[in-house]
C-alpha cells in the first residue's frame, strides 16, 4: 500500500470499561502484556502503513508517552487533540488539510487480523468514497418474537438467532467524504451513515471472516484475555 495514511481515533473516555478507564485511556488497556494501541500500531506497520495520525482527548498525554513519534516501530506518528469530544467521525475534520488521498480510519480499541492490503484493494476496485469492514455476528434473542401485519400475528419465533453485519470500526475513505462531516460538532459514525444514505452516496462493505474484537466491550475484553492465555498454554 503505497504511502497510505491512517487515522486512529483514541480520544474517547471508555465509559463501558470503567473502572479500568478511570486511570488509563481505553487504547492503553492491556491485552495480555501489551497495550491494545501498541498491538494495533504493529498490525498497521505489518500491513505496510507507516504514517499515522492519532486523535487524542481524554488522558491523551499517556498515549503520547507510550507511543512517542513512532520511530521504535519505524513509523511516523503525529497527534491531533480534540478541543472537545467530537464523536467517532468528527475528529477527521481537524485533519482536512492532511488527508488528500485514500486513507484508513480505525478505532483505537480493536484486536483483528484483517488483511489491510486486500481491504484497500477492494476499496479502490469499486471507486466509491467509503468502505466499511464488517464482521458477521450471530445474536440469540432471548425472547419470543412476534411478527405482525395489520395487528394480526403472521409469524412467531421462540428465541430466534439473528445474523447481521457489524461494523468493525475500520474504514477506508476518500477525501471527498470530509465534506459530509461538519466542523467543530460532535459527529458519530451513525451520523455519517445517515448523511451518506440521505445523499444517496453508495456505502460499500468488506466482509471479514477472521478475528475481530472490540476491546471497548467488556465481554470482548475478557474474551481476548482468555484467548491470549490459551495461546500461551499451547506454547508452553
Amino acid at each position: 500500500m503505497k504511502s497510505i495514511k491512517a487515522v486512529m481515533l483514541a480520544g474517547g473516555k471508555g465509559t463501558r470499561l470503567r473502572p479500568y478507564t478511570l486511570v488509563l485511556p481505553k487504547p492503553l488497556i492491556p491485552v495480555g502484556d501489551v497495550p491494545v494501541i501498541e498491538s494495533l500500531l504493529k498490525w498497521l506497520r505489518r500491513n505496510g502503513v507507516r504514517d499515522v495520525f492519532i486523535t487524542i482527548g481524554y488522558l491523551g498525554h499517556l498515549i503520547k508517552a507510550l507511543c512517542g513519534n513512532g520511530r521504535q516501530w519505524d513509523m511516523n506518528i503525529t497527534y491531533n487533540e480534540e478541543p472537545e469530544p467530537l464523536g467517532t467521525i468528527g475528529p477527521l475534520r481537524i485533519l482536512v488539510d492532511k488527508l488528500k488521498s485514500t486513507f484508513l480510519v480505525l478505532n483505537g480499541d480493536l484486536v483483528t487480523d484483517l488483511d489491510l492490503r486486500e481491504f484497500v484493494k477492494f476499496h479502490k476496485s469499486h471507486g466509491g468514497i467509503l468502505t466499511v469492514a464488517v464482521k458477521e455476528k450471530l445474536v440469540k434473542v432471548d425472547l419470543g418474537v412476534l411478527e405482525s401485519e395489520g395487528g394480526v400475528v403472521t409469524r412467531f419465533r421462540e428465541k430466534p438467532p439473528i445474523r447481521f453485519n457489524a461494523s468493525m470500526g475500520i474504514y477506508c475513505m476518500e477525501p471527498e467524504i470530509l465534506k459530509y462531516i461538519p466542523e467543530g460538532l460532535y459527529f458519530g459514525f451513525d451520523d455519517l451513515m445517515h448523511a451518506l444514505l440521505a445523499a444517496k452516496v453508495p456505502i460499500h462493505v468488506f466482509n471479514h471472516d477472521g478475528l475481530w474484537m472490540d476491546i471497548g466491550r467488556e465481554e470482548d475484553f475478557f474474551e481476548a484475555q482468555h484467548m491470549l492465555n490459551g495461546r500461551r498454554k499451547t506454547d508452553v
